[in-house]
């Protein structure tokens, strides 16, 4: 895994190998007979388990040196986390593959607005440019899916609502792995995201027992390939690259996905759902220049 990868690797190889083994998370997810909430939550508590041993053998000396402001942040990456898987898998019931993908995938725009609130740096008028180009391809998604329904919508809605805690779960791992290693920081980031999330789906009365051998091996799967490598691939970059280039690699998941979900489930996507996630990729390119310049 990523965690014994050498130091001289090229991030943007990082990068590239975390979105080749997020893209199929949509997938794998619609294929899992289990409520939302319970999908994610086996996702992080089968990651956690996997990976606490090798946490405790490998980073007792940093956890000692850690300050109560460290637990702060790494518990509210955690929630942030929680959230967004929460919100994004609970979007995937209600509409299709390719706009929760790439509505997801918006989370760049809410780092860009976050280094001007709450870092006080200036948007650019280019950076505004890109936002409001993201903002129309959201709106040609949903009115793409209005004709489906409320439901949709819902789904739309959910989606956006993990694309802002995605982009919050980014900048603070950007702030925090600059001198926490990626051993620490994401055992106790994932380990606190599994514990809110099985607390909420035990709490809503969901079972989390008594399902089928194919869907315990498709959690599984989810939790060592998406989530083990994959999330761990971009937080292992955050490191040597800002959060704002780190979530450029967003860009090819819905592309990914949603050649995935055409082939392995047969979803169409039409035109108008199309058009809207060119609007939105281009827009997050736009803004993600500006954040370079």
């Amino acid at each position: 895994m990523l965690y014994f990868v050498p130091m001289r690797l090229s991030p943007y190889l990082g990068l590239a190998f975390g979105v080749a083994c997020t893209a199929g998370a949509a997938i794998l997810i619609r294929l899992t007979d289990a409520p939302s909430l319970v999908i994610a939550a086996y996702r992080l508590t089968m990651a956690s388990v996997l990976l606490l041993p090798v946490a405790l053998l490998r980073s007792g000396e940093e956890r000692r040196r850690l300050t109560g402001r460290d637990w702060r942040w790494m518990a509210a990456s955690g929630g942030l986390l929680a959230v967004h898987f929460a919100s994004w898998i609970s979007s995937l019931a209600y509409t299709s593959v390719a706009s929760s993908v790439v509505l997801v995938t918006t989370y760049p725009l809410f780092v860009g607005l976050g280094a001007h609130w709450l870092m006080r740096e200036r948007l650019s008028s280019g950076m505004l440019g890109g936002i409001l180009v993201a903002v129309i391809g959201g709106g040609i998604i949903g009115y793409g899916d209005f004709s489906s329904g409320r439901d949709a919508l819902f789904g739309d809605a959910l989606a956006v609502v993990g694309a802002f805690s995605g982009g919050g779960y980014l900048m603070i791992g950007r702030h925090l792995r600059r001198r926490l290693s990626l051993m620490t920081y994401i055992a106790v980031v994932y380990s606190t995201a599994a514990v809110i999330l099985a607390v909420i789906a035990v709490g809503a009365g969901y079972p989390v027992t008594g399902y089928s051998r194919m869907t315990y091996m498709l959690l599984l799967a989810l939790a060592v390939g998406p989530q083990l490598l994959g999330h761990s691939s971009l937080n292992w970059a955050l490191k040597y690259l800002s959060a704002a280039f780190v979530s450029v690699s967003a860009l090819g998941e819905p592309v990914g996905a949603t050649v995935l979900a055409a082939v392995v489930l047969g979803e169409p996507v039409p035109p108008l759902k199309l058009a809207g996630g060119v609007f939105v990729l281009t827009g997050i390119y736009l803004t993600l220049r500006e954040e370079q310049r």
